[in-house]
């Protein structure tokens, strides 16, 4: 069993007396201390249940001159400026932070269906424990396929107010700090439009905000524990195909599973996810504004997914 003192930084000190501690005295501690630091790497849930994620939220120094050294490169190799990219990764395992331009508002094109989704939970609260196959179904095309016509759907029947009220409700849009989730346009349809305070948006997202989506859904903390279970079992909706694009595409053939939402309008091309296989499981959210953003979010995930596995 491998293990390291990194697990318990209150030890510091340890090498320094463990040379007067009994042979069966040392083995059992450490045994005890190797045992602990598996389980706490092992049960993510644990550890990352009660982190919060918020504006002075710190970053990992590690993970962070990484993150902005891949962004960089990529960035150089397709040819993007850096206003044309935000990204944030979350590694659940290690509660290590990274985050590039995290408030800096984009076009979200179809990621901000994920406000839909939460929205229909929150005003359906009765959908957590009793939700109809045909309705489950929907929801999934909405999410992972992306379908406009359910988004439409489920937004109308709902209402644009309604649907930012929720929300809001979450702090999942704050204008003073450069925006967030917004959701003020039925897909695909034309008419009734509110655009978002900041950029008068149609439809808008932060990497931080997202990054704070998945982490409360993750942490059964959106609506109730059991509406986030149901709402993470519609993004995996294993029933419907993944568009294999961005991310997907990029971790394809890894033994990872992909809990995702997209989204495509112009040169606005983007990616978020939950992502988690052997080794690790972590959060990665990335916008982009240039023809080339879909490369770039495919190179973007297997760096990304090579730094987590070797971790």
């Amino acid at each position: 069993m491998v293990f390291s003192l990194a697990c318990f930084p209150y030890l510091a000190g340890v090498s320094m007396i463990r040379a007067s501690l009994p042979r069966l005295l040392q083995f059992g501690f450490f045994a005890i201390c190797a045992s602990g630091c598996q389980s706490a790497r092992l049960g993510g849930v644990h550890s990352f249940q009660n982190y919060v994620l918020a504006y002075d939220s710190p970053v990992d120094r590690g993970l962070q001159k990484a993150l902005e050294t891949f962004d960089a490169d990529l960035r150089d190799k397709y040819g993007m400026t850096a206003e044309q990219t935000a990204l944030g990764l979350l590694d659940l395992n290690g509660l290590r932070l990274a985050m590039v331009r995290p408030d800096k508002m984009e076009y979200a094109a179809s990621v901000a269906k994920i406000g839909i989704l939460l929205a229909y939970f929150q005003l359906h609260l009765e959908a957590a424990t009793n939700l109809d196959s045909t309705t489950r179904h929907e929801l999934g095309l909405m999410t992972k396929a992306s379908s406009n016509e359910m988004a439409a759907k489920f937004s109308q029947a709902m209402g644009l107010v309604q649907i930012q009220t929720v929300l809001n409700s979450y702090d999942f849009y704050d204008a003073a700090h450069g925006g967030g989730i917004w959701v003020g346009k039925h897909y695909g349809v034309s008419g009734e439009r509110i655009g978002d305070p900041i950029g008068d948006n149609s439809h808008a997202a932060t990497v931080r905000q997202l990054l704070r989506f998945y982490l409360l859904l993750e942490q059964g903390k959106l609506v109730s524990p059991q509406a986030s279970k149901v709402m993470r079992d519609i993004f995996a909706s294993p029933e419907i195909p993944h568009d294999n694009i961005k991310f997907v595409e990029g971790l394809a053939g890894r033994n990872v599973e992909i809990l995702r939402k997209w989204g495509s309008w112009e040169d606005w091309l983007h990616d978020t996810a939950i992502i988690s296989g052997p080794g690790r499981h972590y959060i990665l959210v990335a916008l982009t504004h240039h023809p080339k953003g879909d490369e770039y979010l495919e190179s973007l995930a297997r760096v990304v997914d090579d730094l987590m596995s070797r971790r």
